[in-house]
């Protein structure tokens, strides 16, 4: 079992940030709800533990609390915000529930030198978002920091146990990184041993395990988390993994024929064109949930088809689906499952984390299919997929390309759709991603896309007045796809796409460019 960090989610917007910084440190971590037990993580392999901030005072009801069992010692514990306002509360001190609010940068006087600063100057930039205040320490702590509000912005028992009142997991607190990496390193006694050779080594033995002398099928889409995925059960079992390629009609330009160029010589591929059949089920669907559900539920019907078919090939008798799961010759499932994924689809688990949508890949199948589930990816980020992927040596281009959503185009075509509409947002699609290339700002940007909406609007073509489609283009940046920024992209690139686009694409005389942030909006339109 590998050594984790917990976190633990009282509802903070940047618990995930906390997350990725532990991981940029090369230290495997995990998230858990606040409300786990010191036993349950005993059972995880728990070594330090992270308690993040929230918006909630330990004094209001149904405030979220802790195993006070988590606190007495037995672990290292830093504290963040909410966190070290909770943890000096359960141990015995007392939080102020009028305190002074202070959000927004501030200047940390380090007032000693303890272990989490170590390196760190007398006086640092931090940042601040509270209102409570620890006002009495517990006993055995002292005060190793303040600012000129706050007597008490940072505490210590002096051993193992700490609590900050800044966010030293933001980029507006220039040196939180390393405040973070002190009680990773100097307190926890991480080795810092979680790289993409590690994971590789122990996700091919965990499979190995898993899958046994059984066979194993993979829903190939050609995106970096399904191909990664695919290639690491490879690497595991070899040509007992056989990957299913369902081309759905609801792909990218010219996408299916590079998937097939792409996997065929690399895996054991099946393609299998069903683009009459989700196109029939689509047939005048407006409500996005609905689309979502038509093809998720058709995809799974088709690729229980398949792997019907796939296991009579292997000798299974009667290759019925129902059957597959008796058997030692076909019975588990591969998915591209990542960790956002896991962490936005956790909402029936958790008191405070909601769940934005649900994800495709996690609880996707029907009650009724046998195969077992094998997530190699479910532990990672979208970088950490790509690190793994360039460890297995997929070529750059898969790799790098943006991600696609599980119903594809069909929630990027506002309202109902068809095989005309489709193939309008295929090329205006297919031209804003080559003038991002011609560009070179492809791999600046994590992801970009055309939607057609079903808004239609007077132009003006060859002196010809026309009635066409607005198609809105969306580009974003963002690290881990939980929150997003608008790509500040260069106005004459914009021109160009839309120039080509209205050219270009018939049907469409009117291009817009998106400037949401997620959150309020998400990054897909649907």
């Amino acid at each position: 079992m590998r050594p984790t960090i917990a976190i633990l989610d009282f509802g903070s917007q940047y618990t995930q940030v906390i997350a990725r910084r532990v991981r940029e440190s090369r230290v495997y971590c995990e998230i858990f709800p606040h409300d786990i037990t010191a036993k349950e993580l005993e059972e995880h392999g728990v070594v330090g533990v992270i308690l993040s901030g929230g918006p909630a005072s330990v004094y209001e009801a149904g405030a979220p609390g802790i195993d006070a069992a988590i606190l007495r010692g037995r672990w290292p514990v830093l504290g963040i915000c909410y966190g070290m306002q909770l943890m000096a509360h359960v141990l015995g001190g007392e939080v102020a529930l009028e305190g002074k609010r202070e959000y927004g940068p501030a200047t940390l006087e380090v007032t000693q030198r303890a272990a989490i600063f170590e390196g760190l100057g007398t006086s640092e930039r931090a940042w601040m978002s509270h209102g409570d205040t620890v006002r009495r320490l517990p006993d055995g702590f002292h005060a190793i920091a303040s600012t000129e509000r706050l007597a008490v912005a940072a505490m210590s028992d002096g051993a193992k146990r700490f609590g900050v009142q800044f966010h030293p997991e933001v980029a507006h607190t220039p040196r939180g990184g390393e405040v973070l990496r002190n009680f990773l390193y100097r307190v926890v006694g991480a080795k810092g041993d979680w790289t993409s050779a590690a994971f590789v080594d122990e996700a091919v033995a965990e499979i190995r395990s898993e899958i046994g002398a059984g066979h194993a099928i993979c829903a190939l889409s050609g995106g970096v988390d399904s191909a990664v995925a695919a290639a690491l059960v490879a690497k595991a079992i070899g040509d007992r993994l056989t990957c299913v390629f369902i081309d759905t009609g609801l792909m990218r330009l010219n996408e299916g024929a590079e998937v097939i160029r792409m996997f065929g010589t690399r895996l054991r591929l099946v393609h299998v064109d069903a683009s009459e059949r989700f196109l029939r089920r689509l047939e005048g669907v407006e409500d996005p949930e609905r689309k979502r559900a038509i093809i998720g539920e058709e995809f799974i019907r088709v690729f229980e088809e398949e792997a019907a078919k796939i296991a009579r090939s292997l000798g299974v008798k009667g290759g019925g689906a129902p059957l597959l799961g008796q058997t030692s010759k076909l019975d588990h499932i591969v998915h591209g499952t990542i960790y956002p994924d896991v962490i936005e689809s956790k909402s029936r688990d958790s008191k405070t984390s909601a769940r934005i949508k649900t994800h495709h890949n996690v609880g996707g199948l029907p009650a009724d299919m046998t195969l077992v589930n094998v997530e190699p990816l479910r532990r990672l980020f979208k970088d950490e997929v790509r690190r793994v992927g360039a460890e297995l040596a997929i070529p750059e281009d898969t790799l790098w390309r943006h991600p696609f959503p599980g119903p594809g185009l069909a929630v990027r075509v506002l309202g109902p759709v068809d095989r005309e509409k489709l193939d309008i947002l295929r090329c205006a699609d297919a031209i804003f991603l080559e003038e991002l290339r011609a560009a070179d700002l492809y791999r600046t940007v994590a992801q970009a896309f055309a939607v057609l909406t079903p808004v239609r609007s007077v132009g003006v073509q060859g002196d010809y007045r026309t009635y066409g489609y607005l198609v809105a283009l969306r580009a974003v940046t963002t690290d881990d796809f939980m929150t997003a920024d608008w790509a500040r992209l260069p106005y004459d690139l914009l021109e160009r796409a839309s120039a080509r686009i209205v050219n270009e694409v018939p049907s469409v005389n009117r291009v817009v460019y998106d400037v949401s942030s997620k959150p309020p909006a998400t990054i897909e339109w649907e």
